[in-house]
């Protein structure tokens, strides 16, 4: 794990420069370096993936530097996982800094808030936050999403246990209560009808709730088949140890649905994480020449392999680089001439911008937690169960591109 003196470094290098410089015109004026405010929680909640988030575009933007002899610079931009604090800071970097360019907004909250602010001033937001509006109802010319939905998590997790379980017919959840929660909640739900399964209870939280023992006590006495734990980050490995301290694991299945991988597999350790199952927009392990580079990116900066939030950061963070050299401008409608139908190597293979509502088309994974013998190595806690790409049309998800 990165100590915190070690990523105190490594945040310093973010406004850093490097190279030489390149000719970038936004809104008409010439400047030397292209900028990307990372727009991610630093500090609450959901701080440790701000943190990565943070360390995945410092890879992205030195690598550019390299590649094309130009100045680059990241920003954090410390949202607090708030939708207030995220539109403020987002306003500030457009109109006091002329920022065009974010990769960021973790919590779909602040992503759909920020997408917004970002099209008014003819920005971008990229963005691994998973409510199905964000490239549904909500979407807009300056919102670009690289993680697959809600619909998509549920489709490649709970549809496929339930294809090879049969057996596994009443499902507990526990949600916590904002649009990203309701989203996964609403897609289960289909699934379990469509495919016969009983759905014999819910229990809602609020976003900063740790305990959760009166929900495991509630989803005890329904008498499950499976529990289907539908938070993120700290609040997902929190239900999940609490569940495991209540013997959960030995009368039922566990399913995390959107785990944020590696991340919070070291923090929850391998007997915890085995045989629990875990939806993951990203693993490490997948042989991909995108993020076989990766791999050795991270492996030779941090001394570590890169997870969910590095992984998504650096990705969005390159894109947008590579847009702008393309296009020659961090202005929005340029980068979204080089956006619309683009194909590329991403990290989970080939992997495509869909234009008619910005949103990646890329696979999601269904993990299973090894046990500790089982492991190869001190990373190696989880095999890929299965993998594939589930999404609504743009006109099934209410997309209207304005």
């Amino acid at each position: 794990m990165i100590s915190r003196r070690k990523f105190l470094t490594y945040s310093a290098l973010a406004g850093a420069s490097f190279s030489m410089p390149s000719l970038i015109r936004s809104a008409g004026a010439a400047t030397d370096t292209i900028t990307v405010g990372i727009p991610v929680p630093i500090s609450g909640a959901f701080a440790a993936n701000g943190k990565y988030a943070s360390m995945g575009a410092i890879i992205a933007a030195e690598e550019a530097a390299k590649k094309y002899g130009i100045t680059v610079k990241t920003v954090d931009m410390d949202t607090e996982g708030k939708p207030a604090s995220a539109v403020r800071k987002m306003q500030d970097a457009i109109d006091q800094d002329g920022v065009k360019l974010f990769a960021g907004g973790i919590l779909s909250s602040e992503s759909l808030a920020m997408g917004k602010e970002a099209t008014k001033g003819n920005g971008i937001l990229f963005t691994t936050a998973g409510a199905d509006e964000l490239t549904g109802v909500d979407c807009n010319l300056g919102t670009y999403r690289w993680s697959v939905p809600t619909f998509g998590a549920i489709e490649q997790t709970v549809r496929p246990i339930l294809e090879q379980m049969p057996e596994v017919k009443r499902w507990y959840t526990i949600t916590p209560q904002y649009v990203f929660g309701d989203g996964l909640l609403n897609a289960a739900k289909n699934v379990f009808e469509e495919k016969g399964a009983e759905h014999v209870g819910n229990s809602y939280h609020s976003l900063t709730e740790k305990e959760f023992s009166g929900y495991l006590t509630n989803a005890i006495a329904a008498k499950p088949d499976a529990l289907l734990i539908l938070n993120f980050g700290a609040q997902s490995s929190d239900t999940l140890r609490q569940a495991i301290s209540f013997g959960l694991k030995e009368r039922m299945k566990i399913v995390i649905a959107w785990a944020s991988g590696l991340e919070q597999f070291e923090a929850l350790g391998p007997d915890l994480c085995e045989d629990v199952y875990f939806g993951a927009q990203y693993w490490h392990g997948v042989d991909a020449p995108g993020n076989n580079e990766l791999v050795e990116l991270t492996q030779a900066k941090y001394g570590e392999n890169p997870n969910y939030s590095l992984a998504g950061s650096y990705l969005m963070t390159k894109l947008l680089i590579d847009a702008a050299v393309k296009a020659g401008s961090t202005d929005g409608d340029a980068i979204a001439k080089v956006f619309d139908g683009m194909k590329y190597e991403g990290l989970t293979g080939e992997e495509e911008i869909r234009g008619a509502d910005h949103q990646i088309i890329k696979d999601y994974y269904l993990l299973k937690g090894k046990s500790k013998a089982d492991m190869q190595n001190k990373d190696d806690y989880a095999e890929v169960i299965s993998a594939g790409k589930s999404f609504l049309d743009p006109e099934a998800a209410g997309c209207k591109m304005a």
